[in-house]
């Protein structure tokens, strides 16, 4: 009896330990991930500040979507590529410092959500993407940028826009 007591805590031990080891494994992996997506996204906005178009959209997938602030800017990759051609051109895009961003992951791993805060010309604003895993190599499929007004301020804004 004493035996059969032993041999079961044993086995017990030993199969926690694996699921410890396991979800360590899983926890040192996403670690991992998270530091090469921060790596992607930190040097796409670097691209951007740097005018180098080429490396700019060399990170976005082909089905890339671009949501901007104003109400009518919403382009696919070709008409996004189109429309800062010219900003890159002259040297000068724009200049975004992220900070404060967060990820989340598909339970597979091969597509990965964030949200980033934003230093911006505009003030504040506010990124949120879109990551997947694309022939082994992880690409942007999706960017919305946001300018970020306080909720006091909503009314104001409101008739700011009907102003116009």
């Amino acid at each position: 009896m004493k035996y059969s007591i032993f041999l079961l805590l044993t086995l017990s031990f030993n199969l926690f330990g694996q699921q410890i080891d396991q979800s360590n494994l899983e926890k040192k992996q996403t670690q991992d991930l998270v530091v090469k997506l921060d790596l992607l996204i930190n040097d796409w906005h670097i691209a951007a500040a740097n005018a180098s178009f080429e490396a700019y959209f060399n990170a976005t997938s082909a089905e890339f979507i671009f949501l901007g602030t104003a109400p009518n800017e919403r382009w696919n990759k070709e008409e996004f590529e189109g429309f800062c051609k010219p900003y890159f051109d002259k040297g000068k895009a724009w200049d975004f410092k992220p900070s404060n961003r967060q990820w989340q992951f598909a339970a597979n791993h091969t597509v990965a959500y964030f949200d980033e805060d934003l230093a911006t010309w505009m003030e504040g604003c506010r990124g949120s993407g879109i990551c997947i895993l694309e022939n082994g190599q992880w690409k942007i499929a999706y960017y919305n940028l946001t300018v970020l007004i306080e909720n006091e301020k909503i009314q104001s804004f409101i008739e700011l826009r009907r102003s116009n």
